[in-house]
């Protein structure tokens, strides 16, 4: 029986920690609290709103960080496949988080459509907390559409990377999909409670306010089915994307040995794969060769940083074709 491995360092676990919600855990704290000063001094619906969501987002960063810091852990004796789905748990922890703050925030925005509160002091804490608001999660947003691009290994040029990273958000990180999510409904929801502070501020369209709490407490809804559902079916366990799957065959295919796929299996856990393949290999070899061709192979995917674990069949040609560009799309549906 293999010896349990060596326990690892929690310093270097944490280094390897999902960076992007560790650094908006850490600015959407001061962010609520700034609006949440601003909320109380002005009496402001949206403010409140926009606070709720700061704060559910700084708690969402903080489980998921710590999820993600637990999905690097090596495989065990007890758990061989690795802990890469860990982070769904927690991902799904903030699901529920959000979801709440979400029914707070629209219970509030009701309550404000139906009895208008006028606008009280604070003006200028409002306006520059929001500030703060859109300029912290900007940048945050910005970083992660740039590690989206570098998750799913995708060159960009320029500002391409903003429409690259909504391309290509699916194959990133559980964190990293969180945090993008989350940061821009953060980001439409300064603006949107920007405006309702200005104008309830200026005209007797107190209203307004009751109707921007609202909206940002459905847009918390809308992040919270999205980020659920990503999540439920992490752990269920997915196919890789098709051109994930299609790079891992012609990695195989690459090999002056092997003729034929067989069938294959590629399962996504966190942002890294599970390679399971059954490959053919030319007539003729005996067995020993086989062998090292198949090490061979093995060696090749796991090579790749995204592919973590790889099991291989051989079996001799069959004089069959099997794989084809076309059979991926029953494969990465």
């Amino acid at each position: 029986m293999d010896p349990e491995p060596e326990r690892e360092n929690w310093i270097e676990l944490i280094k390897k920690g999902n960076k992007s919600s560790a650094l908006a855990m850490v600015g959407n704290a001061f962010i609520a609290a700034a609006k949440g000063i601003g909320a109380a001094m002005s009496g402001s619906g949206a403010m409140f709103a926009s606070a709720m969501h700061s704060l559910a987002d700084s708690i969402n960063q903080g489980f998921v960080f710590a999820g993600s810091v637990l999905a690097e852990k090596k495989p065990t004796r007890q758990f061989p496949t690795g802990f890469g789905r860990v982070i769904n748990i927690f991902c799904m922890v903030a699901v529920i988080v959000v979801s709440i703050m979400a029914y707070e925030t629209i219970r509030e925005g009701w309550h404000l459509v139906q009895h208008p509160v006028q606008a009280g002091g604070g003006f200028w804490l409002n306006v520059g907390a929001l500030l703060l608001n859109l300029v912290v999660d900007g940048a945050i947003l910005v970083k992660v559409m740039k590690e989206i691009t570098k998750e799913a290994r995708v060159q960009t040029a320029g500002l391409g990377f903003i429409w690259a990273s909504f391309k290509h958000v699916g194959r990133s990180a559980p964190p990293t999909r969180l945090v993008f999510y989350e940061d821009l409904v953060a980001v439409t929801g300064a603006l949107l409670a920007m405006i309702a502070v200005l104008i309830t501020s200026l005209t007797t369209f107190e209203a307004l306010d009751g109707v921007v709490t609202i909206v940002i407490g459905l847009l918390m809804i809308g992040v919270a089915f999205r980020v659920g559902y990503d999540n439920m079916v992490g752990l269920i366990g997915v196919a890789a994307p098709r051109d994930v799957a299609e790079k891992v065959a012609m990695i195989i295919l690459s090999d002056k040995d092997v003729t034929d796929i067989n069938h294959f299996r590629i399962i996504q856990e966190g942002r890294y794969y599970h390679v399971d393949a059954m490959i053919e290999l030319r007539k003729g070899l005996t067995l020993a060769d086989a062998d090292d061709i198949k090490f061979r192979v093995q060696d090749k995917l796991i090579s790749d940083p995204d592919i973590t674990d790889v099991v291989i069949g051989i079996i001799e040609d069959n004089g069959v074709k099997d794989w084809t560009p076309e059979s991926l799309n029953e494969l990465a549906k």
